[in-house]
């Protein structure tokens, strides 16, 4: 399976798909997205069909963000 990421320096950009809808829900996910990925890390495109998530990491595993996601009750996959 290929993936999309960036590399910059030692930094990975992982891209997925979700089912966050909303600023509300970005708002509801942030404390834990922020303890996956660290504040500042990650950011919603929720104007993409896809409602795409981006995390900039040194460190986090596809599968831990995927996992987080649906355990709050949203989709996710990684974009290859």
């Amino acid at each position: 399976m290929s993936r999309i990421r960036l590399q910059l320096s030692n930094m990975e950009i992982l891209v997925f798909a979700t089912s966050v809808a909303s600023a509300q829900e970005v708002k509801t996910l942030a404390p834990v997205i922020n303890k996956l990925a660290g504040k500042g890390n990650w950011n919603f495109a929720l104007d993409d069909d896809d409602h795409i998530l981006r995390i900039a990491t040194e460190q986090v595993e596809p599968t831990k963000a995927i996992h987080l996601l649906k355990q709050h009750g949203f989709d996710c996959r990684e974009l290859e």
